[in-house]
């Protein structure tokens, strides 16, 4: 039983989350967001199975329970827990891979936050090449800082990176209850789908949930959704959840659509690209706030690797006339 449940975040994480530091918990959770959705689409372009993906997700959360969001890059803490997930599983990616879909993905011509719209097909205009174009020196600097990244994320995790997924039990239990037999089996497509948002929700629910009471409330909502025919017995206790649980659940599935919605009407950032750290110093300063010292401190490294980086690339130039 161990390997389909998941250690789950204590009381004291969840509130020490809260008090990294003066980011207030609205940015914390768009922060989330935003990565958590940068490293989905990542894992698209890069072929990974969605199981794997979803993997990178939870460790992603599980290690900004301890570290601050602000220790480093977003975009970078994504591509290292995507690229770490990847490195454990049956479909490994390569550093150069990784980096050069994260430049796309965070470059202007790339459509993913543009209005939600979808990612461009294969042999499609993906636009301007020079735009997410990565010289050796860039791809060099952003390579050293994934793999920097990796061995934190390890180490802060103290090496456990199990991660049992709901998606496998969803299904089990659509059979158990005869709905995978439902019209172009839209229940279970429904179910997935809720699955695959909640890993987007910054209420943290795989992490304050085990996977059969995710896989639950998935199904309780799709039914609902297609509406299929449920039995008129209590019938999530079979899977050894309790109606309490279920209902909280069932409500944090549905919530997130409204959420964002919100989100992207107050802060149009979220409409046109990825945020960025920067993004998060002008809104704090703008409510009056100011980040702490350690965060300072990382913006600091990150303008002296920019710095490095332009002269490496001075140098290359001069080199080559």
């Amino acid at each position: 039983m161990a390997h389909m449940i998941n250690p789950l975040a204590t009381v004291d994480q969840l509130y020490q989350r809260t008090s990294f530091s003066a980011l207030p918990s609205d940015l914390q959770d768009i922060i989330f967001f935003a990565t958590q959705s940068l490293t989905q689409a990542a894992g698209i372009l890069l072929r990974i199975p969605q199981s794997v993906t979803a993997q990178a997700n939870v460790v992603l959360a599980r290690y900004w329970l301890v570290e601050s969001p602000l220790s480093h890059d977003f975009s970078d803490t994504s591509a290292a827990a995507l690229f770490l997930a990847a490195k454990l599983s049956a479909h490994p990616c390569t550093p150069r891979d990784v980096c050069n879909v994260y430049a796309y993905l965070l470059s202007l011509d790339s459509p993913f936050f543009k209005g939600g719209g979808p990612l461009p097909a294969e042999g499609e205009d993906k636009g301007d090449p020079s735009s997410y174009y990565l010289s050796e020196t860039a791809y060099a600097l952003l390579r050293e800082r994934i793999l920097n990244l990796e061995a934190r994320v390890l180490y802060t995790l103290s090496f456990d990176t199990h991660v049992a997924l709901p998606h496998p039990l969803a299904i089990t239990y659509l059979q158990a209850l005869d709905f995978l037999g439902f019209p172009k089996t839209e229940i279970s497509r429904c179910t997935i789908a809720y699955l695959n948002t909640a890993l987007l929700s910054p209420q943290l629910l795989y992490l304050t949930h085990q996977p059969n009471a995710l896989a639950v409330a998935a199904i309780y909502n799709a039914a609902r959704d297609v509406g299929a025919k449920m039995p008129e017995c209590a019938w999530w206790e079979v899977f050894d959840v309790d109606r309490e649980e279920l209902g909280f659940l069932v409500v944090g599935l549905r919530s997130l659509e409204g959420w964002v919605r919100k989100q992207r009407e107050i802060y149009s950032e979220l409409r046109t690209g990825m945020i960025t750290r920067s993004w998060v110093e002008n809104e704090m300063r703008k409510r009056g706030l100011r980040i702490g010292n350690g965060a300072s401190r990382d913006i600091q490294v990150d303008d002296e690797e920019v710095a490095m980086m332009r002269r490496m690339d001075e140098k290359g130039a001069q080199l080559e006339s």
